[in-house]
């Protein structure tokens, strides 16, 4: 057939899919109509989806993942009031089957297109400026990421306009996840969203270990890095790692579906465990993958506000490379109670208790640091505060479910959702708001505003605790992960709590979109012209909030660890330079959007069979990149005359600011 599976039965009939539906069509047309109304059609595409500066890239990563956390949290608090209402074997307010898709794609969501979109977002605004470079090493590629990912999130969104989602769990294990038990185009959404965003991750990695090994700023020695680079550099490598894993498993399963083979069969040589042992090969790396870039922050957040250096450098630097290379050896923990054996169960779990060690070295690190200093409790150190308890506990159950005849008691129980939560919430989560709140100066020039941030990190935290709290006792009670309805009246008010805890992390959301909504209002009350607002310490705070195009109109020299806090010291931090040079910079491509919107229809089209529109996006898609790298015109230079016109209208800011205290 010529739309292959797609037919009017792919529109859902489940009424509470349908009103979402309307929404989203009335707020796509509404925002549709303003952009067209204020006439910013041109604006956005010059200025923001062609273009290949860094900062704008990374805030639009920021955008993305903050709309998906909108969808990821909407599928959590959906699951905690089905779970209150189907007591007593009721069947609630969510079919089965639903339900069940709406626990895979709040998994999918926040994983990759939450935490995954705000970690990478924050290497793009962060990284080139911390190493003193004006941009990554390979602008028109960054783009292309950023694409993949804002079309892979749209590819699972779509799910909920024609077809299912998976209804597999997060990591689609066969033979759930195989033709046989899923027929569906729920487990290709998954595949092909996963696919698309995969490859966006994996050159990213590439692109960002280029940047930092080769466009370190004069001076900045490996050593000489900011603790946040030297994270992202170890997130990177395991990037490149492991996430070519992930495209391979993902696509066994697929040539299983397509074509019949037997790669996670029981049958035919195949085996469901190996699917298991790979997609976890790439899921614990995956972890600090995610939580490395957070740990980074919190150095630099707990240093500037402790008005101190760094406890121990050279250690953190040395834990965080040890974390890296400790997260291939941990992988079976996850499933202990397959079979493998006692010898290999017992290696896993040593090494699982193991990498704590280093991680214990951060937290003494950070508690070392903090340590007589000059504290101010802003809301970025508000954040970390709040990380410390949760994380830790987080690292405690983790040690408890190391030990393999532990493990046997509660695996497969919600005590193990409260330990991950723990981990991904209490680490990466606060870790992402944190950083967000303290580099926001550097995206747009003013100051989030304090006394909504605050209100909204007491709603998350108190909020967390009642929502996964609870998780743990019910874990010891026998209660296991993925029911939709159950029968034990002991179990009841405890979901109830854990929905009460939901409803405070959802006040907490809101209060932060009115932070944003006051803060934009409000910006011109909080602006920061000076770059250091947070009075900050590396190279990132001597240029102007936000940073100009180019960065830097002199590459700095970063002869010491926190170099900008030193010049400061020394009263240099903001001296003219003698003479200015023209800046060579990359210009805005399109080739980016059109690569990603040709992959949205090959995914698309992938999913629903629709063969020749595969091959002719592909194809497309192919041809593009193809025809980007022989355009002539790919940069240009900012006049030296541009560039002095441009620092002295800064430099006037800056003495303006000073005299007004």
């Amino acid at each position: 057939m010529l739309l292959g599976r797609l037919n009017v039965d792919a529109i859902p009939y489940d009424p509470i899919v349908q009103v979402t539906v309307a929404g989203m069509i009335l707020g796509g047309l509404l925002l549709l109509a303003a952009i067209t109304y204020f006439k910013k059609w041109k604006y956005l595409w010059t200025e923001w989806f062609t273009t290949v500066d860094h900062k704008k890239i990374g805030i639009m990563y920021v955008i993305v993942s903050m709309v998906m956390l909108l969808r990821g949290f909407s599928d959590a608090i959906m699951m905690r009031l089905q779970q209150v209402l189907a007591t007593n074997g009721a069947e609630g307010y969510l079919h089965p089957e639903h339900y069940d898709q709406i626990f895979t794609a709040h998994g999918v969501i926040m994983i990759f297109f939450v935490a995954m979109g705000l970690v990478v977002g924050l290497m793009n605004i962060v990284v080139p400026l911390q190493i003193g470079a004006r941009d990554v090493a390979f602008p028109l590629l960054n783009s292309v990421s950023f694409w993949l990912f804002a079309v892979s999130a749209a590819l699972v969104m779509m799910s909920l306009v024609l077809g299912e989602f998976a209804a597999t769990g997060w990591l689609a294990y066969p033979p759930l996840s195989g033709i046989e038990y899923s027929p569906g185009v729920g487990v290709d959404y998954y595949i092909w969203s996963l696919q698309i965003s995969g490859l966006g991750t994996l050159l990213t990695g590439v692109n960002f270990f280029v940047t930092i090994i080769k466009m370190r700023a004069p001076g900045m020695t490996l050593m000489k890095m900011p603790i946040f680079t030297w994270t992202v550099l170890v997130t990177v490598i395991l990037i490149i790692a492991v996430f070519p894993i992930l495209t391979g498993t993902l696509a066994m399963l697929t040539v299983d579906r397509l074509f019949g083979m037997h790669f996670f069969t029981n049958e035919a040589g195949g085996s469901p465990m190996l699917y298991v042992n790979l997609i976890w090969t790439w899921g614990h790396p995956e972890v600090y993958i995610l939580v490395l870039p957070a740990f980074g922050a919190f150095s630099e957040i707990v240093a500037t506000f402790s008005r101190k250096y760094l406890f121990g450098y050279n250690t953190m630097v040395y834990a965080t490379v040890a974390i890296g290379l400790l997260s291939y050896v941990v992988w079976v923990h996850h499933f202990f109670t397959m079979g493998a054996g006692a010898n290999v169960n017992a290696f896993f779990g040593i090494m699982t208790m193991v990498i704590a060690i280093p991680t214990g070295v951060k937290i003494f690190s950070w508690l070392f640091t903090m340590y007589k200093g000059r504290i101010r409790f802003t809301t970025p150190m508000l954040w970390t505060m709040g990380f410390l308890v949760t994380f830790s506990i987080g690292g405690m159950t983790g040690v408890l479910l190391a030990i393999p005849p532990a493990d046997f008691v509660v695996h497969n129980s919600l005590f193990l959702i409260a330990h991950f939560h723990n981990v991904i919430i209490g680490g990466v989560v606060f870790g992402m708001f944190a950083a967000l709140t303290y580099w926001f100066p550097k995206m747009f020039g003013f100051t989030l505003n304090e006394y909504w941030g605050r209100l909204s990190f007491w709603f998350w935290v108190i909020g967390f605790y009642l929502a996964f709290m609870p998780l743990y006792v019910l874990g010891f009670m026998g209660m296991t992960r993925r029911l939709n309805t159950y029968d034990n009246p002991d179990w009841e008010p405890y979901l109830y709590v854990a929905f009460v805890g939901a409803v405070f992390v959802a006040i907490g959301i809101l209060c932060q979109l009115i932070q944003i909504a006051v803060s934009f209002r409000d910006r011109k009350k909080n602006v920061d012209l000076t770059g250091d607002v947070w009075d900050g310490r590396t190279l990132e705070w001597s240029t102007t909030s936000p940073a100009p195009f180019y960065n830097f109109a002199h590459i700095p020299y970063a002869g010491e660890i926190d170099s900008f806090w030193v010049d400061k010291e020394k009263g240099v931090a903001y001296q003219r330079p003698a003479k200015y040079e023209d800046i060579h910079m990359p210009t805005n491509r399109a080739a980016g959007v059109l690569i990603g919107g040709l992959l949205f229809v090959f995914g698309f089209a992938m999913t629903w069979y629709i063969w020749w529109l595969a091959i002719a996006s592909l194809v497309g898609s192919i041809i593009v990149f193809i025809a980007s790298s022989f355009t002539k015109k790919v940069d240009y230079y900012v006049p030296a005359a541009e560039v002095e016109r441009i620092e002295n209208e800064r430099f006037h800011k800056l003495e303006q600011f000073q005299k007004q205290g």
